[in-house]
């Protein structure tokens, strides 16, 4: 007996409400894909990019990893970043962390988790970095600002890629947000880091930086 076949009924119930209301939306979608919004995000189960905006599958492209970094010598992140940008050509790239992150969480109390370890410390390079600002907050409030920090910081990092940076250079339209989901009430906030050229995603990383909370 399969233990999953629970999931197999739900996707088979989905796809039929999907058909009900469009019945020819998978025969369409099959086609193509031409989504203009790429999402970088937590690879926390809590946080599902397509419900959270409200969009149908073929309306964002995603990638997911925990705490939702982008490094630069992370070439599944590189080449997702690169295939959306050139290829889907999409409009917006969002960054998009949570409060509560577990990955965050752990970074910054130095948690010992194994292997992920080596991951998380691209997030405590950030909590290092922005130590002032992080220490000039109340305890209880740290671990939100980090959270908040860490979109910023990735942001950031979308827009030093040589494919996001390629891409302003061609004058295609393109813009970097960093956005910070709240789990207790479903809602977004935008950080207000959007750029769309490299020298508006310096003014904003310096503006959020100089915040004292």
């Amino acid at each position: 007996m399969n233990p999953l076949k629970h999931l197999f009924d739900r996707n088979r119930a989905w796809a039929a409400r999907i058909r009900q209301g469009t019945p020819h939306f998978f025969q369409d979608l099959s086609k193509q894909q031409t989504p203009e919004y790429l999402w970088i995000g937590c690879a926390d189960s809590r946080v599902p990019a397509n419900e959270i905006v409200g969009l149908l599958p073929g309306g964002v492209f995603v990638h997911r990893n925990v705490a939702n970094l982008v490094i630069h010598s992370d070439l599944n992140c590189l080449s997702c970043i690169q295939y959306a940008v050139e290829v889907l050509q999409v409009k917006h790239i969002m960054v998009v962390g949570h409060y509560g992150c577990g990955g965050v969480t752990a970074a910054l109390e130095n948690r010992k988790l194994g292997l992920i370890d080596n991951w998380l410390r691209h997030v405590q390079d950030v909590m290092q970095k922005h130590s002032r600002l992080l220490e000039a907050n109340p305890q209880d409030r740290q671990l939100a600002r980090l959270c908040e920090l860490n979109v910023v910081e990735q942001a950031f990092n979308v827009a030093q890629t040589t494919v996001v940076r390629g891409a302003w250079d061609r004058g295609q339209e393109l813009t970097v947000h960093g956005w910070i989901y709240d789990l207790s009430d479903g809602l977004l906030r935008d950080l207000d880091v959007g750029a769309s050229d490299l020298a508006e995603c310096m003014a904003a990383n310096a503006r959020v930086a100089a915040m004292p909370s």
